[in-house]
């Protein structure tokens, strides 16, 4: 909890991207009381505030929109890039680790590895 102030718990509701209109979405969300709606890769990332999270779930739903994932989280108020190989490969394997471990319940992160550096390490 030492870093629990560089987050916020936040509703996350992830929706198909290839199948649903953006416009379509932000309106429902919006209906709902969502805070933001984004395109993160191939899916729509709607946030809201956690109190919020079920009536955007269902404002969304019921305009027959499909959602994949809702769920309480913690959202980064600020990230820190990682351009490094060296240093993405140390905190992947570190996060790795901590996912691993059965005494840890939750890992989050605030770090962002770009789209190239990540090729580099995953390859």
């Amino acid at each position: 909890g030492s870093v629990a102030w560089l987050f916020e718990r936040r509703g996350v509701i992830l929706v198909d991207g290839d199948r649903f209109d953006e416009d379509e979405l932000t309106l429902a969300a919006a209906e709902g009381g969502a805070e933001d709606v984004e395109q993160d890769g191939s899916s729509f990332r709607v946030t809201s505030a956690p109190e919020d999270l079920g009536a955007v779930r269902g404002a969304i739903e019921t305009a027959g929109i499909e959602v994949d994932s809702a769920e309480l989280t913690m959202v980064p108020k600020t990230t820190i890039e990682l351009e490094d190989e060296a240093a993405a490969k140390k905190t992947l394997r570190l996060m790795d680790a901590l996912e691993e471990n059965d005494d840890v319940q939750e890992v989050y992160a605030n770090f962002d590895i770009p789209e190239g550096v990540m090729e580099a390490v995953a390859g």
